[in-house]
């Protein structure tokens, strides 16, 4: 029969520069190995959402940051979905030409794709998106009115909709800011990320449903040295078509009290992964906690949150993304870490 799938759960921060998953969907090679090391991976949306790009993966659970983070608490329960009415939530502030891009995305997924789309509402309003960024350089940011974003949310759930695609209008940089060319040239944080994680919170929070969100921006002239890592944001007018293909097999979002023979909860859990800097999350304290290896990968950001630093124990240090996969193997195979190391007893492997 085969060794059985090690649910793995697969952090890496939006917003904070990390050089694996810190660009446009950069960190989809590195879900895809951990999914084929576990046999099932629970990642969120800044790992696999890469514009126009996507890779759909049976074995890749979409979770939106603030559920996951939930769901390694142990309040939530994922409930595999296979077939979700994607709602399209639509920020007043889009321009009528951007309006109908997204609009054509959407039909595009139902036709081309054979995805579900249902009903969609425009705010009344632009929701008046801001973005900063800290004294560390971390991208953060908000709107103007939640009070718009949640009805549009509500209305959309009243109308049938069990995830929902949030597109808002974003302040457009100017080519030449240091902090856009910076990004380009791949040096940079993305200066959007930490106010798209701020939208979708706050539906996921108050819906209870799937969501996700894709900026919608104006188009940047050409640049002939991209960074690789960057690229797939170069591609066309919005970053909408992976969002909705990612929710379209997005779990379900389930009270950990009422979960079922199938959902998958916090116990099951056989390892986290997520960059060596950032284990202040809430999931990975939650791991920590519950006795759940967590395996810190060197993925250098803007933080700097260690171990170390937090005083935790029983954090396996890994240099890369390969080596996590394959301990993420051995520990689903059963196999002792510290057995495959020689000599004997030099391993930076620890578990609790």
């Amino acid at each position: 029969m085969g060794t059985p799938p090690m649910p793995t759960v697969l952090i890496i921060p939006t917003g904070i520069g990390c050089q694996h998953g810190g660009f446009a969907g950069d960190g989809l090679p590195v879900a895809r190995l951990l999914a084929a090391a576990s046999g099932c991976l629970i990642t969120h949306p800044n790992v696999l959402n890469a514009a126009a790009l996507y890779w759909p993966d049976v074995h890749i659970h979409y979770t939106e940051g603030w559920a996951l983070d939930r769901f390694c608490q142990g309040q939530l329960a994922l409930r595999p979905h296979h077939r979700h009415c994607l709602g399209l939530l639509l920020d007043g502030g889009l321009e009528p030409e951007l309006l109908e891009r997204h609009r054509q995305v959407a039909a595009a997924a139902r036709f081309s794709l054979g995805l579900s789309i249902g009903p969609e509402v425009v705010t009344p309003e632009p929701l008046g998106i801001h973005l900063e960024q800290g004294v560390s350089g971390i991208s953060w940011g908000g709107l103007n009115r939640v009070d718009l974003l949640l009805e549009a949310g509500h209305q959309l759930q009243h109308r049938g909709a069990t995830a929902v695609a949030v597109v808002t209008r974003f302040p457009d940089e100017s080519p030449t800011s240091s902090m856009l060319q910076n990004y380009r040239h791949g040096r940079g944080v993305d200066a959007m990320a930490g106010a798209e994680a701020v939208i979708s919170h706050l539906l996921v929070r108050e819906l209870g449903l799937p969501c996700a969100h894709a900026p919608a921006v104006g188009p940047l002239p050409l640049l002939l040295d991209v960074d690789p890592r960057a690229a797939a944001e170069e591609l066309g007018y919005t970053f909408l078509p992976s969002v909705l293909v990612g929710l379209s097999r997005a779990p379900q979002l389930i009270p950990a009290a009422v979960a079922r023979t199938g959902d998958l909860l916090a116990h099951q859990v056989g390892a986290l992964v997520a960059p060596h800097g950032a284990l202040g999350g809430a999931a990975v304290l939650a791991a920590a906690e519950r006795a759940i290896p967590v395996l810190a990968v060197r993925n250098p950001s803007q933080l700097e949150v260690t171990a170390t630093a937090l005083g935790l124990e029983g954090v396996i240090n890994v240099a890369n993304y390969q080596e996590a996969a394959g301990l993420v193997l051995s520990l689903r195979e059963g196999l002792d870490p510290g057995a495959l190391q020689r000599p004997p007893g030099q391993a930076n492997w620890i578990l609790n």
